[in-house]
């Protein structure tokens, strides 16, 4: 059984999908030169919802259909959370190898004066992690789980 499909490892599998998602829509858009459009990272949401749900779907279906509703809420925040951590990480060495771009952060953006690579990658974890909390929330009550009572 290979680390990919492995049902103990589902937020850790599902979490190096997002981030891989994350990091190719970044790369697409900086080699399409819209790297600088801040409003493009909605779009982010809609990766880490499709990977937050299909963790949701495969942790239902590895534990003979069975999903608690606190045990799904901590498998798709875990998840979440991985891929927002491995892509915040990801950013911070781009932006520590390609100073262009936090010098465009710097002078563009309100609080630009005060980022550096450290702050912006540490935003970028903290929106990842308070996205995926909410995206959780909404799909965990989209997908049918079991009873609170039950195991």
């Amino acid at each position: 059984m290979s680390f990919l499909n492995n049902p103990n490892r589902i937020p850790e599998s599902y979490g190096l999908r997002i981030a891989a998602g994350l990091i190719g829509f970044f790369l697409i858009m900086k080699l399409v030169g819209l790297s600088h459009v801040v409003e493009l990272r909605l779009l982010n949401l809609f990766i880490l919802a499709g990977g937050v749900y299909m963790a949701l779907k495969r942790f239902k279906e590895s534990h003979q259909d069975r999903l608690n509703y606190f045990r799904g809420l901590i498998t798709g925040v875990a998840t979440a959370a991985v891929g927002s951590l491995v892509f915040a990480f990801f950013m911070f060495l781009y932006m520590k190898l390609d100073t262009s771009m936090m010098q465009f952060i710097i002078e563009n953006e309100p609080m630009g004066r005060y980022m550096n690579p450290y702050i912006a990658a540490f935003i970028v974890a903290l929106e990842g992690v308070f996205s995926g909390l909410l995206v959780t929330f909404i799909l965990i009550n989209y997908v049918s789980t079991d009873e609170v009572n039950q195991s």
